[in-house]
């Protein structure tokens, strides 16, 4: 996992008090909160996804993103990706878990990005001081990301819970501790401190390689559309082997993903995900693949060579 490690400073006194004693725990307060505040705005993002927003964080320079999987709503779908300042950029999204609302994204492009580091000991303990961030009700360049700052007041398995108040956009962003190291994901959101519900780190790091190859898990209630089917992806062609290696292609759908890449009959197939290609390595890649997932393919073209990620589309 790439992220921070514990913070020495992640204890505060005034973490230790019923409520705060005095001005200076006030201060100390305002303090903690202030040192960390300008990297982690930096490193929250607005996601813009059709016509509906959500907010997530940044925690690697090379772009890895989490967020809440009703955010994202299915793997392998493109957005785009919003800093503070209005810079958009381009992300898709990796796995997700559908029951504990959990999801990642990767931003294309070259970095290095503003990120925030994760409090990967589970350090915060219930009564501490944390703060949220989001872009509540979508990017608004002139307000920036909105900040609000509560206590952790209920902790269970796979949920904690706070009294930040939050509002739709919010969804997706982070929880902070006050040495501002990444805590949680905000996940369910209202107009009261009992919807303020958010993802631990700690059910991301349990299921970290799945996330980070694209998995959908689980059959929760959390993402907008239903587990994807492997072997669902449509290419849109037929082809025949051929003695001198490859494949020909045969016949081609119209408007299909191949069609649309390009292909034409009487092209060469030469390889398929990086393997020299037959009919049958065709079927086996295409069987491990639902719609929307991408089969890289190089082909020959009269004299032309060509190499293209192909989206699969839906069977007609």
């Amino acid at each position: 996992m790439v992220a921070g490690g514990f913070c020495d400073e992640a204890k505060f006194d005034f973490n230790q008090k019923e409520v705060p004693e005095s001005l200076e725990d006030l201060k100390s307060i305002q303090a903690a909160l202030q040192r960390g505040l300008e990297r982690a705005r930096a490193a929250t993002v607005c996601l813009q996804i059709g016509g509906g927003s959500g907010s997530a964080v940044i925690i690697s320079e090379d772009g890895l993103v989490l967020t809440a999987a009703h955010v994202t709503g299915a793997v392998n779908k493109e957005m785009d990706v919003v800093l503070e300042d209005g810079t958009k950029l381009k992300g898709v999204s990796l796995g997700l878990h559908s029951e504990t609302d959990s999801a990642m994204l990767q931003i294309k492009g070259d970095g290095p990005f503003p990120f925030v580091d994760v409090d990967l000991k589970d350090s915060t303990t219930l009564g501490d001081w944390v703060y949220s961030l989001g872009h509540s009700g979508g990017f608004d360049k002139g307000r920036g990301v909105n900040i609000r700052l509560g206590r952790l007041v209920r902790q269970a398995n796979s949920t904690v819970q706070s009294d930040c108040m939050l509002i739709g956009g919010d969804s997706g962003g982070p929880l902070f501790n006050m040495a501002g190291q990444l805590i949680g994901i905000h996940s369910r959101v209202g107009g009261s401190r009992e919807q303020s519900m958010h993802v631990p780190i700690r059910e991301f790091q349990d299921h970290w390689d799945e996330l980070r190859r694209g998995d959908f898990i689980g059959e929760g209630p959390f993402a907008k559309k239903k587990k994807p089917q492997l072997g669902s992806g449509f290419l849109g062609l037929r082809v025949e082997d051929l003695e001198e290696g490859g494949v020909k292609v045969a016949e081609v759908w119209e408007g299909s993903a191949a069609a649309e890449a390009g292909i034409e009959v009487g092209d060469i197939i030469l390889e398929i995900q990086g393997e020299a290609a037959t009919d049958e390595v065709l079927g086996a890649k295409l069987g491990e693949l639902a719609v929307g997932g991408k089969l890289k393919l190089k082909w020959r073209s009269g004299e032309d060579e060509k190499e293209e990620e192909v989206e699969l589309g839906e069977r007609p």
